[in-house]
């Protein structure tokens, strides 16, 4: 007798034991999607985790129903990766599977109603509903319960199922149906047989009197005589309006024209020009020369460049040794849409042995390339973090770009994991070679290069020994108490960006907060206008003219008048990015000043319009959040400008000084990448802090060895594992008894100065869920996954309470 253990979409622990039957004993696999019952009558797609002959002890296994695929849709590496993923990050297999598979291969069940085959039915004994339905079943074969509730109550709905189920008049069927479908094009073409027996003089006289189908039938025939091996695309037809369906429909119906249908990818793939590489410098040849020892002797690879090194010039070479050895690559982003430029250069290189992976496909387009991947179609993978799951069949390279980048882990999104590492381990299951690159690494990665964890590769030198940009520090203080400021802009900031835009260059001000103003308040009561969902004040938007809650979403219009004390008095407090394109347009009404953060974006192709006005040189002055830090390589922005530096400091973050130094680098990357003229000015109150110094410097090495003095004083990564446990529920009182029982538990498992907290998060309600966390603070080496087992250990303690079972808890391991 064969068991075998399938992972359900569900989030729920463990795997579940099912009976396979004999007839396809021989057909399963591990890896093969199953259609399994679970929960009374409810159809699952399952994932094939393991075959054994362990039979259950406490229960009867169910068996499964049929096997959905001919081969193994995810690789035994990728079962392994997702049991490694499981058991590190402390989440479930269910989340995974959900995580990693686009829905439409994951089928989905409906409870459907049918009559029952042979049955009399009794119409006298029948109220109105049970009328209603047995009728709707004698035309409609399969009913589900939506389309019941348009002619019965939904109050009254499961009564009638119920009372005609009991009378054996209907069953309930479970009809399953794999979302997917394959894009189809339609064609059309003069039918041959129609050539062959009539003269064409013949067909058009019989079109004499419907002069618009002769004209379509002449135009068809001229394209199909001018092009005779490219088919002619029906919509194509109706394209200037002049023809319409009803003639085509017309010439098709009098057995003139054939239309057929054609299979075709829902991904465009490049078909123009294929360019070859240009030859690395000497300082790549170098590093390029340590990576490839490094593979050697089995290690991964730290690329730590300067901005415009040259590190995707690396890449490429490593990409095209890699399909050499008939071997594929994944490249990992951040996101996807900011990377155009390398985009285009791999397309241009390898055509349409390049795929695409992210967020921004629709489900249909997923699958494509899901499919393409298990056929070996797909050379070079480009996605973002999901794109690890793929079913990789012969992986030879990983590069995860922008390393530093916290895309990488989202917080929002279950399950939590951090893409950089995953890569790493990933490569371990598929014995592929990995490079993490960045201009600002994190600081964890830093010291795994530093203890040789990772091989650690250093270019500190522009490509086409450019220079760097230049770093000064303006002190406001200074500028507010001598009067040479003008709103947020020093006269010195301003005469800058000034002589930039003369000379007829480009110039980037970075401002990293969204919205006008931060806050919109009552000068005579104080009175600021608070989210009805969170603990949060609501930002204006001036462009949109309402307030925006930047966690749930909600949306007020401004207030004109106070709603408190009904005074008119409203003043706006903080700085956006919008205030700040505003001034800067004034300020400089002659020239083009555009702006870049997440809500001037939304629309499509928002992101590539810019970017061509920047190519073009149409834009002078560009303003943004920390979108403009990413994926700009252009020739002739030559000023970075920061007005307010300091903001990026005062976080509550033991990462905000990491993080400010990331950001503050990479967009001075963007100056004077051709030119090596750069500027970067940074605005602020204390021009005497650490990282503002440690910039100025330009020396990676002493900005390291200040982060990590930093992080081993007070017991940061990377010299702890941290944990971040968050708790949270619609009732205040009871999520607060809730955190000081677990924090008790988990000081009852773990030594005392392990556990910090519980405390309230830094915004305590959100979305109307109020919500604690406690910090976890645990040592590295072997002493870690014992400590971890008794996190978990105190969460299962947790569990046992029947009264915390509506609190939820959500595990940030290495937070």
């Amino acid at each position: 007798m064969y068991y075998a253990q399938i992972i359900l979409p569900l989030n729920l622990k463990g795997s579940f034991t099912y009976k396979v039957p004999e007839e396809i004993i021989d057909q399963i696999q591990c890896g093969m999607r199953v259609l399994v019952p679970f929960g009374g009558k409810k159809i699952y797609t399952g994932i094939v985790f393991e075959l054994h002959d362990r039979a259950p002890e406490n229960f009867v296994a169910k068996e499964v129903i049929s096997i959905l695929d001919s081969k193994p849709i995810v690789p035994d590496e990728q079962i392994k990766f997702w049991n490694w993923l499981s058991d590190y990050y402390l989440c479930t297999l269910g989340e995974i599977y959900r995580f990693a598979f686009p829905s439409s291969l994951k089928l989905e069940s409906e409870t459907y109603l049918k009559l029952k085959p042979n049955a009399v039915i009794n119409f006298e004994i029948l109220d109105v509903n049970e009328m209603y339905l047995i009728q709707a079943l004698e035309v409609r074969q399969l009913i589900n319960l939506t389309d019941i509730e348009a002619f019965i109550p939904k109050k009254d709905i499961i009564k009638t199922i119920n009372s005609l189920i009991d009378l054996q008049y209907i069953e309930i069927d479970e009809k399953v149906a794999e979302k997917y479908k394959a894009k189809e094009v339609a064609y059309v073409k003069i039918n041959d047989e129609v050539l062959k027996n009539e003269s064409l003089t013949g067909i058009l006289l019989g079109l004499t009197k419907a002069r618009k189908q002769k004209e379509l039938f002449l135009h068809i025939l001229e394209k199909q005589t001018e092009n005779p091996g490219q088919p002619l695309k029906k919509s194509d037809l109706f394209e200037d309006g002049y023809f319409s369906s009803s003639h085509l429909k017309a010439l098709a119906d009098k057995g003139f024209l054939e239309e057929y249908y054609k299979q075709k990818d829902r991904i465009e793939s490049y078909t123009g020009e294929i360019e070859e590489i240009e030859e690395l410098s000497d300082i790549q040849k170098v590093a390029k020369e340590e990576i490839d020892v490094a593979f050697e002797e089995g290690k991964k690879v730290l690329l730590h460049g300067v901005t415009s090194s040259g590190k995707t010039h690396i890449y490429l070479e490593k990409i095209e040794e890699c399909i050499a050895q008939e071997k594929n690559v994944l490249f990992l982003l951040p996101e996807i849409s900011l990377t155009k430029q390398i985009t285009q250069r791999l397309e241009k290189k390898y055509g349409n042995e390049l795929g695409f992976y992210h967020q921004k496909l629709t489900d249909f387009e997923r699958v494509e390339v899901w499919k393409r991947i298990s056929r070996n179609e797909i050379k070079i993978l480009i996605g973002t973090r999901n794109a690890l799951f793929l079913p990789y069949e012969n992986l030879g390279l990983i590069i995860v770009d922008e390393e530093h980048d916290s895309a990488y882990r989202q917080k929002d999104v279950s399950p939590y994991f951090n893409a950089r590492d995953v890569a790493l381990v990933l490569g371990n299951f598929y014995d592929a070679n990995v490079i993490l690159g960045s201009a600002t690494p994190s600081v964890e990665s830093y010291y795994l290069g530093q203890k040789d964890r990772l091989r650690y590769v250093f270019l500190d030198k522009r490509f086409g020994e450019v220079e760097l940009p230049v770093f000064e520090l303006i002190n406001f203080k200074e500028a507010q108490d001598s009067k040479h400021v003008n709103g947020n802009f020093s006269f010195r900031m301003l005469e800058e960006l000034k002589k930039t835009v003369d000379e007829n260059n480009q110039g980037i001000i970075l401002h990293n907060r969204r919205g006008y103003a931060n806050v919109i308040e009552c000068e005579t009561c104080g009175y600021v206008n608070y989210c009805s969902n969170c603990d949060v004040v609501m930002t204006y938007h001036k462009s949109a003219n309402e307030m925006k809650c930047h966690y749930c979403g909600q949306r007020a219009s401004k207030p004109k008048a106070c709603p408190k004390c009904y005074s008119e008095n409203l003043n706006e407090r903080g700085v956006g990015v919008e205030q700040i394109h505003e001034e800067v347009s004034k300020l400089f009404p002659d020239n083009e000043v555009d702006r870049m953060d997440v809500d001037s974006m939304r629309k499509k192709f928002a992101y590539e319009k810019l970017y061509e006005k920047i190519e073009e040189r149409e834009t002078d002055i560009v303003v943004g959040t920390q979108m403009i830090s990413k994926g700009l390589d252009f020739d002739h922005i030559e000023l970075v400008a920061i007005p307010k530096a300091d903001s990026m400091l005062y976080v509550q973050d033991f990462r905000a000084e990491e993080r400010a130094y990331q950001l503050i680098t990479q967009v001075s990357g963007r100056a004077g990448r051709v030119s090596g003229k750069g500027k970067v000015l940074i605005q602020t109150y204390n021009p005497d802090h650490s990282v503002f110094q440690l910039i100025k410097m330009n020396d990676a090495a002493k900005t390291y060895d200040y982060f990590l003095k930093e992080r081993k004083k007070f017991h940061y990564p990377p010299y702890t594992k941290m944990i971040m446990l968050q708790l949270s529920h619609r009732k205040e009182d009871k999520i607060t008894r809730a955190s000081q029982f677990m924090g008790s538990v988990l000081r009852k498992y773990l030594p005392e100065e392990c556990v910090l907290g519980p405390e309230k998060s830094p915004v305590f309600k959100i979305n109307n869920m109020f919500q604690f966390q406690i910090l976890i603070k645990l040592p590295r080496g072997n002493k870690y996954a014992s400590f971890k087992k008794l996190v978990l250990k105190s969460i299962e303690e947790f569990d046992e309470i029947t009264a915390y079972h509506s609190i939820k808890k959500y595990l940030l391991i290495d937070f």
